[in-house]
Protein backbone atom coordinates (compact mmCIF):
# COMPACT_ATOMS: atom_id res chain seq x y z
CA UNK A 1 0.00 0.00 0.00
CA UNK A 2 1.07 3.36 -1.01
CA UNK A 3 1.98 5.89 2.07
CA UNK A 4 -0.69 8.56 3.19
CA UNK A 5 -0.43 11.52 4.40
CA UNK A 6 -2.52 12.85 7.21
CA UNK A 7 -3.53 16.36 7.88
CA UNK A 8 -5.66 16.25 9.90
CA UNK A 9 -4.25 16.47 13.79
CA UNK A 10 -3.32 13.48 15.50
CA UNK A 11 -4.14 12.71 19.11
CA UNK A 12 -1.61 11.57 21.41
CA UNK A 13 -1.15 7.79 20.51
CA UNK A 14 -4.44 7.42 19.19
CA UNK A 15 -3.53 4.81 16.78
CA UNK A 16 -1.66 2.67 20.05
CA UNK A 17 -4.78 3.03 21.68
CA UNK A 18 -7.53 1.29 18.81
CA UNK A 19 -4.86 -0.92 17.60
CA UNK A 20 -4.28 -2.03 21.32
CA UNK A 21 -7.85 -2.43 21.90
CA UNK A 22 -8.35 -4.84 18.99
CA UNK A 23 -5.12 -6.90 20.01
CA UNK A 24 -3.02 -5.06 17.09
CA UNK A 25 0.16 -4.09 17.13
CA UNK A 26 2.09 -0.15 15.83
CA UNK A 27 5.37 0.32 14.23
CA UNK A 28 7.19 3.62 14.31
CA UNK A 29 10.31 4.56 12.31
CA UNK A 30 11.81 7.63 12.58
CA UNK A 31 15.77 9.10 11.57
CA UNK A 32 19.02 11.08 13.51
CA UNK A 33 21.62 12.68 11.98
CA UNK A 34 19.75 13.72 8.94
CA UNK A 35 20.85 17.44 9.01
CA UNK A 36 24.64 16.39 9.99
CA UNK A 37 27.45 17.45 8.35
CA UNK A 38 28.80 14.56 8.93
CA UNK A 39 28.55 10.76 10.28
CA UNK A 40 25.72 8.46 9.18
CA UNK A 41 22.08 8.38 9.45
CA UNK A 42 21.14 6.04 11.83
CA UNK A 43 16.88 5.18 11.76
CA UNK A 44 15.01 2.57 13.70
CA UNK A 45 11.58 0.49 13.46
CA UNK A 46 9.88 -0.06 17.21
CA UNK A 47 7.27 -1.70 18.00
CA UNK A 48 5.59 -1.41 21.62
CA UNK A 49 4.17 -4.16 23.30
CA UNK A 50 0.12 -3.94 23.55
CA UNK A 51 -1.02 -1.32 26.61
CA UNK A 52 2.96 -0.79 27.48
CA UNK A 53 3.15 2.85 28.29
CA UNK A 54 6.04 4.95 30.52
CA UNK A 55 5.69 9.02 30.15
CA UNK A 56 9.33 8.83 29.40
CA UNK A 57 8.74 7.69 25.88
CA UNK A 58 8.80 10.82 24.03
CA UNK A 59 10.69 13.11 21.20
CA UNK A 60 14.08 12.52 21.90
CA UNK A 61 14.78 16.07 21.81
CA UNK A 62 13.30 16.64 24.95
CA UNK A 63 14.97 14.27 26.83
CA UNK A 64 18.47 14.53 28.72
CA UNK A 65 21.12 12.39 28.43
CA UNK A 66 20.12 10.34 31.64
CA UNK A 67 16.47 10.11 30.43
CA UNK A 68 17.23 9.02 26.89
CA UNK A 69 19.67 6.07 28.99
CA UNK A 70 16.47 5.07 30.58
CA UNK A 71 14.12 5.51 28.24
CA UNK A 72 16.07 3.25 25.97
CA UNK A 73 16.33 0.97 28.87
CA UNK A 74 12.66 0.35 29.40
CA UNK A 75 12.14 -0.01 25.08
CA UNK A 76 14.86 -2.83 25.07
CA UNK A 77 12.81 -4.80 27.39
CA UNK A 78 9.00 -3.67 26.77
CA UNK A 79 9.82 -3.38 22.77
CA UNK A 80 10.65 -5.31 19.43
CA UNK A 81 13.03 -3.02 17.35
CA UNK A 82 15.54 -2.98 14.67
CA UNK A 83 18.29 0.20 13.43
CA UNK A 84 20.03 0.47 10.08
CA UNK A 85 23.27 2.90 9.39
CA UNK A 86 23.37 4.48 6.13
CA UNK A 87 27.08 6.18 5.75
CA UNK A 88 28.29 9.33 4.24
CA UNK A 89 29.25 7.63 1.05
CA UNK A 90 25.95 6.73 0.07
CA UNK A 91 24.32 10.02 1.26
CA UNK A 92 26.59 11.74 -1.29
CA UNK A 93 26.00 9.66 -3.75
CA UNK A 94 22.21 9.31 -3.36
CA UNK A 95 21.28 12.56 -1.50
CA UNK A 96 20.17 12.90 2.01
CA UNK A 97 16.43 12.12 1.17
CA UNK A 98 16.78 8.72 -0.64
CA UNK A 99 19.63 7.32 1.74
CA UNK A 100 17.08 8.59 4.52
CA UNK A 101 14.20 6.60 2.72
CA UNK A 102 16.90 3.54 2.45
CA UNK A 103 17.47 2.82 6.10
CA UNK A 104 14.24 3.27 7.33
CA UNK A 105 12.95 0.85 4.63
CA UNK A 106 15.76 -1.39 5.91
CA UNK A 107 15.09 -1.27 9.76
CA UNK A 108 11.87 -2.10 9.17
CA UNK A 109 12.17 -4.97 6.67
CA UNK A 110 15.11 -6.15 9.47
CA UNK A 111 12.18 -5.49 12.46
CA UNK A 112 9.51 -7.99 10.22
CA UNK A 113 12.07 -10.86 9.80
CA UNK A 114 12.16 -10.89 14.06
CA UNK A 115 8.46 -11.04 14.73
CA UNK A 116 5.64 -13.54 14.69
CA UNK A 117 3.23 -10.46 14.23
CA UNK A 118 3.06 -7.94 11.97
CA UNK A 119 1.56 -4.26 12.89
CA UNK A 120 -1.54 -3.22 11.22
CA UNK A 121 0.34 0.41 10.65
CA UNK A 122 3.23 1.72 10.03
CA UNK A 123 3.65 5.33 11.11
CA UNK A 124 6.15 7.46 9.94
CA UNK A 125 7.34 10.89 10.94
CA UNK A 126 7.08 12.84 7.63
CA UNK A 127 8.78 11.05 4.95
CA UNK A 128 6.53 9.27 2.32
CA UNK A 129 7.97 5.68 3.35
CA UNK A 130 6.17 3.33 0.62
CA UNK A 131 6.27 -0.70 0.79
CA UNK A 132 4.39 -1.26 -2.27
CA UNK A 133 7.86 -2.60 -3.46
CA UNK A 134 7.62 -5.68 -0.64
CA UNK A 135 5.76 -8.37 0.48
CA UNK A 136 4.37 -5.88 3.20
CA UNK A 137 2.44 -3.67 0.94
CA UNK A 138 -1.16 -4.69 2.31
CA UNK A 139 0.30 -2.64 5.83
CA UNK A 140 -1.58 0.40 6.25
CA UNK A 141 1.40 3.24 6.51
CA UNK A 142 0.74 6.70 7.29
CA UNK A 143 3.10 10.25 7.86
CA UNK A 144 2.45 13.14 8.98
CA UNK A 145 4.84 15.72 10.62
CA UNK A 146 6.01 16.08 14.22
CA UNK A 147 5.27 12.21 14.49
CA UNK A 148 7.30 12.21 17.31
CA UNK A 149 4.67 14.17 19.84
CA UNK A 150 2.12 12.31 18.50
CA UNK A 151 3.21 8.89 18.58
CA UNK A 152 5.02 6.96 21.44
CA UNK A 153 5.73 4.20 18.37
CA UNK A 154 7.42 6.97 16.68
CA UNK A 155 9.13 8.51 19.81
CA UNK A 156 10.48 5.19 21.01
CA UNK A 157 11.76 4.92 17.25
CA UNK A 158 13.79 8.00 17.35
CA UNK A 159 15.09 7.17 20.98
CA UNK A 160 16.75 4.09 19.69
CA UNK A 161 18.23 5.88 16.91
CA UNK A 162 19.88 8.20 18.42
CA UNK A 163 20.65 6.46 21.17
CA UNK A 164 22.18 3.88 18.68
CA UNK A 165 24.54 7.27 16.51
CA UNK A 166 25.37 8.96 19.70
CA UNK A 167 27.56 5.65 20.16
CA UNK A 168 28.88 6.00 17.03
CA UNK A 169 29.19 9.42 16.99
CA UNK A 170 31.29 8.88 20.14
CA UNK A 171 33.49 6.35 18.79
CA UNK A 172 34.41 8.00 15.88
CA UNK A 173 35.26 10.92 17.78
CA UNK A 174 38.19 9.35 19.27
CA UNK A 175 39.87 8.32 15.85
CA UNK A 176 39.05 12.42 14.50
CA UNK A 177 39.68 14.53 17.73
CA UNK A 178 39.89 17.73 16.14
CA UNK A 179 36.18 17.68 15.02
CA UNK A 180 34.52 17.25 18.81
CA UNK A 181 31.91 15.29 17.53
CA UNK A 182 31.40 13.38 20.99
CA UNK A 183 30.16 17.16 21.78
CA UNK A 184 27.78 18.36 18.81
CA UNK A 185 27.40 14.55 16.90
CA UNK A 186 28.02 15.78 13.53
CA UNK A 187 25.33 18.61 13.35
CA UNK A 188 26.64 22.23 12.20
CA UNK A 189 27.60 24.15 15.19
CA UNK A 190 29.63 26.68 15.73
CA UNK A 191 32.66 24.41 16.78
CA UNK A 192 32.23 21.92 14.26
CA UNK A 193 32.02 24.69 11.93
CA UNK A 194 35.18 26.27 13.33
CA UNK A 195 37.17 22.63 12.94
CA UNK A 196 36.44 22.30 9.25
CA UNK A 197 37.56 25.69 8.51
CA UNK A 198 40.99 24.81 10.32
CA UNK A 199 41.53 21.28 9.41
CA UNK A 200 39.70 21.29 6.34
CA UNK A 201 36.63 18.22 6.06
CA UNK A 202 37.77 14.45 7.24
CA UNK A 203 36.67 11.44 5.48
CA UNK A 204 33.73 10.84 7.30
CA UNK A 205 31.97 14.38 6.29
CA UNK A 206 29.21 14.35 3.92
CA UNK A 207 30.81 16.15 0.97
CA UNK A 208 27.63 17.44 -0.32
CA UNK A 209 26.54 19.60 3.00
CA UNK A 210 30.26 21.13 3.25
CA UNK A 211 30.62 21.83 -0.65
CA UNK A 212 29.52 25.23 0.01
CA UNK A 213 32.24 26.82 2.72
CA UNK A 214 30.35 29.66 3.71
CA UNK A 215 28.26 27.85 6.17
CA UNK A 216 25.03 30.03 6.95
CA UNK A 217 24.34 31.44 10.16
CA UNK A 218 20.61 29.47 10.15
CA UNK A 219 23.08 26.44 9.97
CA UNK A 220 25.15 27.59 13.00
CA UNK A 221 22.08 28.04 15.08
CA UNK A 222 20.02 25.33 14.38
CA UNK A 223 22.99 23.13 15.39
CA UNK A 224 23.50 25.12 18.48
CA UNK A 225 20.11 24.69 19.96
CA UNK A 226 20.33 20.70 18.87
CA UNK A 227 23.22 20.27 21.00
CA UNK A 228 21.43 22.50 23.68
CA UNK A 229 18.54 20.20 23.82
CA UNK A 230 20.68 16.89 23.97
CA UNK A 231 19.66 16.14 20.48
CA UNK A 232 21.81 13.99 17.29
Amino acid sequence: MATTKLKERIKKDQFEAFAWQEGHLVCGIDEVGRGCLAGPVVTAAAIIMPNKKNPIIKDSKLLSQEELQKAYKWLTKNAFYSFSVVNHRDIDSQNIYQATLKAMKRSLMQLFGQIHQLPSSVLIDAMPLSLTDTPYNEINVYHFPFGEKRSSSIAAASIIAKVRRDEIMRRLSTSFPHYSFSRHKGYGTKVHQEAIRAHGHSIIHRLRFISNKEFSKELTDAGEQQTICGNY
